[in-house]
């Protein structure tokens, strides 16, 4: 019997009406509204990650590792800048805009407090940049590829995308995401035709995401009628206040993320980095694809909790089993796929980064795995102190480790310690959980 037909007989025996339970779910609306956002951030990530890699194999061809390392460092070391600039109000921003979403005045007076904060955080942070960049050599000579590179900050300022999750309208970040990449990928084949127009990629990058922030801010006013208004000083504190543990969980995120490439750009040289950046993005494009289900059930998991305690526990631990299985098996199909998908996408120069991916390809498990344990389990129970701490003290140590087993093998050392790392988050984050009688 195939597996249509035992399907069928297995309803049959048992009663089970799909079409009733399907009927069932569309009829509430909180998990409908939870359905029509995963599917827009997933049409997102696909944009996001999936549209370039069809720019990525003629980046990697036309640029050369050495080029496309550059590019992929200015990267690395612009989104420190962005991290400060972001703070933590990507999860803080999205809860206070979810809880008090029925109350306009009070949206109004939280995406007003959260934009200043956020600009007078992007001044400071613009400083520190050019004070680095002007100071060393090394540096110096890039100084164009970071200037254009900072664009992401800028750009990642206006487009509120806290706002839209907190609201729960995440296809509005889809529709606007989806016409900038397209618009993205058709130019970067029309600019880009030798090495030498590296500093390409970052300018229409930052355009792009500039473009899509100056729209969105539009859409803001006019479509959930926010009213902009000066915040006083004591709305600035406190909304540094409540990013604040999530701003250093984030921070110590990133020195087990955005730190493997800058650090093998001090260490070894733009190649190198070129070789890791490659595995790495191709992680990140298919480890997109698994993230919206994270993003879009964050502000139902706050609402949940904060009306129903023990159905909360039962979600998460639903969503965990679920979680844990897809990203474990995709994990694994990717690795014995590494040295084709490498092959079609970057070409025979990037042969170094096969062994890279079959490492890094396991980060889609473990990242997938501890957003639940993390943000949806101690984040939403109310443990955000120890979920700081978990990945500060992490992050600390991944550094170290990070910078040892570069000296020692390269980047492969990079590859296994940033994975090590995870592994070893999500174990601590699971403990926790089972002794807080929360799993």
């Amino acid at each position: 019997m195939c597996l249509t037909g035992r399907v069928k007989f297995y309803i049959q025996e048992n009663g089970f009406d799909g079409e009733w339970m399907i009927r069932r779910i569309l009829d509430n609306s909180e998990y409908r509204r939870v359905l029509d956002n995963i599917v827009s951030l997933t049409g997102i990530q696909m944009v996001q990650y999936l549209l370039p890699l069809v720019t990525f194999p003629y980046l990697t061809r036309v640029l050369g590792p050495a080029n496309f390392g550059k590019v992929a460092f200015a990267v690395a070391f612009i989104t420190y800048f962005q991290l400060l600039t972001d703070y933590g109000f990507n999860l803080s921003a999205t809860r206070e805009i979810s809880i008090n979403r029925e109350d306009p005045r009070k949206v109004s007076c939280i995406y007003s407090s959260v934009m200043v904060t956020k600009t007078i955080l992007m001044c400071i942070t613009f400083i520190l940049m050019l004070i680095v960049v002007l100071s060393i050599g090394r540096f110096r000579s890039d100084l164009l590829l970071y200037l254009f590179t900072y664009g992401l900050v800028l750009g990642n300022l206006l487009f509120p995308v806290w706002f839209f999750q907190g609201v729960e309208r995440m296809r509005y970040i889809s529709i606007l995401r989806i016409v900038s990449s397209l618009i993205y990928t058709a130019l970067i084949f029309i600019v880009v035709r030798s090495p030498s127009d590296y500093l390409y990629v970052p300018l229409l990058t930052s355009a792009g995401y500039i473009a899509v922030g100056v729209y969105s801010q539009r859409i803001v006013t006019r479509e959930f009628d926010v009213k902009f208004t000066l915040p006083g000083i004591s709305d600035i504190r406190r909304q540094l206040e409540e990013g604040w543990h999530l701003f250093i969980s984030t921070l110590a995120i990133s020195l087990y993320t955005t730190s493997n490439r800058f650090i093998l750009g001090l260490l070894t040289g733009p190649a190198v980095v070129g070789y890791y950046a490659v595995a790495e993005d191709i992680t990140k494009a298919l480890q997109g694809l698994v993230s919206p289900i994270s993003q879009a059930i964050y502000p139902y998991f706050a609402k949940v909790h904060s009306e129903d305690k023990k159905r909360a526990r039962l979600e998460l631990r639903k969503m965990l089993l679920i979680m844990g299985v897809l990203t474990f098996i995709a994990s694994l199909v990717i690795a014995l796929l590494a040295p084709l998908i490498v092959g079609i996408l970057a070409g025979p120069k990037y042969a170094e980064s096969i062994h890279l991916l079959q490492i890094l390809v396991f980060i889609i498990f473990a990242v997938g795995v501890n957003n639940i344990l993390g943000i949806q389990g101690l984040v939403s129970f109310g443990y955000k102190e120890k979920f700081t701490w978990i990945v500060l003290v992490a992050g600390v140590l991944h550094l170290a480790l990070l910078v040892g087993l570069v000296f020692l093998i390269g980047s492969t050392g990079a590859a296994i310690a940033v994975v090590l790392t995870e592994i070893v988050i999500g174990v601590i984050e699971y403990i926790i959980l089972r002794r807080m009688g929360i799993l």
